[in-house]
């Protein structure tokens, strides 16, 4: 059985995350290289013509140049002018390999801003990083993989060229046209082949990469307890946070008591402090709860309620309802109105009785 320092637990969503917050993803280059390999061969189809045509001008202005006698100015000029006529010819190509290797990031992991990646380290620097970085199994199996690219690579298109053998004597006696163009189909599918081996073998070590990555970011269990409990809050923290939220709770209940309109008891273990002024008749149209109470609380409740001069009554059925069912601060429901309404008929009938003011204010 797995201990819980042992990494066996897939990265968490949050771990992710931060990992690529650094910079840190699956990346193959190999799929990037791919990506260039493709767009340069279709450049050179596409673009074959002008570049033709641009080394044609580059070419015979040389050579017209070369007829003249030059000046320092003259010589300055011409180079100024064949550095910009040869940027034009390369800048397509620069160009979309610069866009083949964005998208080729883009394809692997997604849009991604790291502004970490770009801050400098000293680490980086260290000679001693540097060696274990070069001398390490990772690079001997990455060095390797090459190897192995590049010899099934020669061993594919060695073979593909061998099956063009039989048919160079044929060839020979055909005019140079004919030969151009067998020499161009057999090159499209040569290079068609290597294509297809390029994307198997990098389609194949983007998901090395990929797994590599996720081994990597594995969690050990402590590891996503702990995370849990940053995320959620420890036990302690959180019962903390409920001890006081329910102590405010209690506090405002207590402060509630004084508006209270009556109070139910059952008599001994139940009480319920109930109020219905003009306010509550406005926004709920009935009484609303806005304190209650078990053993020592309810004794509390009714105690606060004489210091307030509020009637106190018993009714054991309809406190239990009350406490069962009513949240505090809450209209209390439908079916409980009739007790209620008579509860409160009794408190109006009370305090005339003692010549009080009543405390329903409509």
């Amino acid at each position: 059985m797995a201990s819980d320092e042992e990494k066996t637990e897939a990265p968490s969503a949050r771990k992710i995350a931060k990992a690529r917050e650094e910079g840190n993803v699956a990346k193959s280059p190999e799929v990037i290289g791919f990506l260039g390999l493709m767009i340069g061969l279709s450049l050179v189809f596409f673009l074959f013509s002008y570049w033709l045509d641009g080394v044609q001008r580059v070419y015979f202005e040389v050579m017209r140049q070369m007829k003249t006698e030059l000046s320092i100015q003259d010589a300055l000029n011409l180079f100024l002018s064949l550095t910009w006529q040869i940027f034009l010819l390369v800048s397509p190509i620069f160009l979309a390999l610069i866009v083949g290797g964005v998208f080729g990031n883009i394809f692997q992991f997604g849009l991604l801003f790291a502004p970490k990646v770009i801050i400098p380290k000293f680490s980086k620097i260290n000679p001693l990083t540097g060696i274990k970085n070069v001398i390490s199994l990772k690079k001997l199996i990455e060095g390797m993989f090459i190897t192995f690219k590049v010899l099934l690579a020669f061993s594919v298109g060695f073979l593909v060229f061998l099956s063009f053998l039989d048919e160079i004597p044929l060839m020979s006696r055909l005019d140079i046209f004919s030969q151009m163009v067998w020499f161009r189909n057999k090159a499209i599918l040569l290079i068609g082949v290597l294509l297809v081996l390029f994307a198997i073998l990098s389609l194949t070590d983007f998901l090395i990469k990929k797994y590599q990555y996720t081994k990597s970011l594995r969690m050990s269990k402590k590891e996503i307890k702990d995370e849990h409990k940053q995320q959620e809050g420890s036990p302690e923290v959180k019962q903390k946070i409920r001890q006081m939220q329910m102590k405010a709770a209690m506090n405002r209940m207590m402060k509630n008591i004084p508006s209270a309109s009556v109070v139910v008891t059952n008599p001994t273990h139940y009480a319920v402090a109930l109020r219905f002024n003009k306010e509550d008749k406005d926004k709920f149209g009935v009484p609303i709860v806005v304190a209650k109470g078990i053993d020592h609380l309810a004794i509390r409740i009714k105690s606060i309620a004489r210091e307030h001069d509020i009637q106190v009554i018993e009714n054991p059925p309809l406190a239990r309802e009350l406490y069962a069912r009513i949240e505090i601060e809450y209209p209390i429901e439908d079916d409980l109105f009739v007790a209620v309404a008579a509860l409160l008929k009794e408190v109006i009938r009370l305090e005339k009785l003692q010549g009080k003011n009543n405390r329903f204010e409509f």
